[in-house]
């Protein structure tokens, strides 16, 4: 038996230029399948702490297979996007507010917190750095995705004593389209996300896959997206996949908009954050209120909840059209995108281009780091 160690396939990667959001066929590229070809790093020793940040083409990772984030799931990332903004610089929306999302997960996995400069310094670098991978399309953004693993090769039921910190990025359009075309979503009855006193506030690995048999199953059904409820009582709305709900009730200057409550089952969403301001700014009425899926259903069929939409890094705003649920499916409004929504969508990118007032200060521009950063 032979004791040389194994081999890993070098991964090949295209060369570095502008990206169409379609392949050679005209079809459109699914959503994280077009990788830019540089990546950040930065790593963490419990002796010495962060080291510098580095920037380099993006390659393998050649682990243990003892590692600890792969049998115990000490993993967290972000997701957040850079966007070519008027000028023709690079912009990365809300640098500093994902990163303190960052280290709030972090630090319910007991994991180091990446200090916020160098999370920031991280994304924006990579931004300026693969600028040239984004096309001239007004739809398509750099999606930027952190994440933080623990790194040691041990089976002991502890945290790692060595965790790696790195940035990778994307070219995407819109999550579900490009257009706000509504969404056909299920209510799941049976399953939950999250439950109180867990990890659903925080942004882990292990919050996605157990979701990924009911989305197929939500799927086979028509519907995009699965809406979670309270693990206690089964009636409150809670999240839609990786997205926060927004209710609309009412119509034009005195509509209110209303969106469950933050708890330690619910992401804190940015863009749920950005809305809840931009709403306030337009001069809306916003609310955080828990949401019964019942009276969801009948303020929906009597005209009073008006509009439903869906918000996300990658969703953006994504008005919801169509509730499946187990007495039978019913339509919000017209079942298609509303005024409320589409003008707070207008008004989001307004603000990822630095074009709004309230947002003047959430477009970090990006500029090239120097190699080996340091925080």
């Amino acid at each position: 038996m032979s004791t040389s160690p194994p081999t890993t396939a070098p991964l090949t990667l295209p060369q570095a230029a502008p990206t169409p959001l379609t392949d050679a066929g005209g079809a459109r590229l699914g959503f994280g399948d077009a990788f830019t070809s540089s990546m950040a790093t930065a790593l963490w020793h419990e002796d010495t702490g962060w080291s510098e940040l580095d920037f380099s083409p993006r390659r393998p990772l050649v682990v243990d297979p003892a590692m600890v984030s792969l049998h115990y799931g000490q993993v967290v990332f972000e997701g957040l996007k850079a966007y070519r903004l008027p000028d023709g610089r690079m912009g990365v929306f809300r640098a500093d507010a994902y990163g303190r999302r960052m280290q709030r997960s972090a630090s319910r996995f007991a994991m180091p917190q990446p200090p916020v400069d160098l999370f920031v310094a991280a994304v924006t670098g990579l931004a300026a750095r693969d600028a040239s991978w984004l096309p001239d399309d007004p739809s398509a953004a750099l999606y930027l995705r952190p994440i933080l693993v623990a790194t040691d090769a041990s089976l002991a039921l502890r945290p790692s004593r060595n965790y790696a910190f790195m940035v990778i990025a994307f070219v995407t359009g819109g999550f579900f389209s490009d257009e706000p075309e509504p969404i056909t979503v299920k209510v799941e009855r049976k399953y939950v996300r999250a439950v109180r006193g867990g990890t659903g506030a925080a942004k882990c690995a292990g919050n996605y896959a157990p979701t990924y048999l009911v989305q197929s199953a939500a799927a086979a059904e028509g519907a995009h997206q699965v809406v979670w409820l309270d693990a206690v009582e089964r009636r409150y709305v809670e999240e839609l996949g990786g997205m926060n709900l927004f209710f609309v009730h009412g119509s034009g200057s005195g509509a209110v908009i209303t969106t469950p409550p933050l708890s330690d089952s619910i992401l804190p969403g940015i863009t749920r954050d950005t809305l809840l301001q931009i709403a306030q700014d337009l001069g809306y009425r916003v609310q955080e209120a828990p949401i019964d899926v019942a009276r969801w259903r009948e303020g929906s069929v009597s005209g009073e909840i008006t509009e439903t939409f869906a918000c996300g890094t990658a969703a953006t705003v994504t008005p919801v059209g169509t509730v499946l649920d187990g007495d039978g499916p019913w339509k919000v409004g017209s079942g298609v995108a509303g005024p409320v929504s589409l003008r707070l969508r207008a008004e989001l990118r307004r603000a990822w281009l630095g074009q709004s007032t309230i947002a003047s200060e959430w477009v970090q521009v990006a500029e090239p780091a120097a190699e080996g950063t340091r925080s």
